[in-house]
């Protein structure tokens, strides 16, 4: 088995034996069934359109809540040292952390289809959106999930690790709501850097490529990010 697959089922099983993805998985559930069924019985909308337009926001909390311990504690703890010499590559250790903290995140996302379930029973469900708004919560969970373990990968402290992913990914929604404020040959670009705009996109029913690309790249450029940290030890 993959060095980085090892790293990631005992990563799994780190989060399965503690509190902590039964207390993050538990408060996302709750937060969200309120948020969709207070619009479905107070204003009588049996819709996911709502559920998926406050994900951008939760998923700024919830990413970097399941990723905020992944390096930082390792490396407060020392037994990053002894995970590096064991015969694995930083960027095999990067990508198993991913790789967990992403079935942590699918798990908590496979929950919330019971609200599909609801709409589809009251009434039609629009399946193109449907799938494309869960296509896109995965596209753009593994995007926030990177973040989280690129400034997991900055710091001894977890607790630091959490604020600096939740400023990052909330820059990077905050840039979408601000293009109608720059200057129009800037619009293109802080469009394009919008990580809520690319998933209004998919979550329409239209899988646009530069949609898929974008978040790809996100993921491709924070993972390397967290590969070249972990290398820098070596350098000193």
């Amino acid at each position: 088995m993959s060095p980085a697959l090892v790293i990631s089922r005992r990563e799994i099983r780190t989060y399965f034996n503690s509190p902590v993805a039964y207390i993050v998985v538990t408060v996302f559930t709750i937060l969200t069934g309120y948020l969709f069924f207070t619009q479905l019985f107070v204003e009588k909308q049996a819709e996911l359109r709502c559920f998926f337009g406050i994900m951008p926001l939760l998923f700024m909390f919830l990413a970097p809540a399941i990723t905020m311990r992944l390096l930082a504690d390792e490396k407060s703890s020392g037994t990053i040292e002894l995970l590096i010499t064991l015969p694995v590559k930083d960027w095999q250790v990067v990508v198993g952390k991913f790789l967990a903290a992403m079935a942590l995140l699918c798990t908590a996302l496979a929950l919330t289809l019971v609200f599909a379930i609801t709409v589809r029973s009251l009434g039609p469900l629009d399946r193109g959106p449907a799938i494309g708004g869960y296509i896109g919560l995965v596209l753009m969970g593994g995007a926030y999930v990177s973040i989280g373990v690129m400034t997991s990968s900055f710091s001894r402290n977890s607790i630091v690790s959490f604020i600096v992913a939740f400023a990052i990914s909330f820059a990077l929604y905050l840039i979408g709501r601000l293009t109608q404020f720059v200057p129009p040959s800037l619009q293109a670009l802080t469009s394009f850097l919008s990580i809520d705009s690319h998933f209004e996109n998919i979550s329409r029913g239209v899988i646009d490529s530069r949609d898929v690309i974008y978040y790809f790249s996100v993921i491709g450029v924070c993972l390397l990010v967290a590969t070249l940290s972990l290398e820098s030890r070596r350098w000193k």
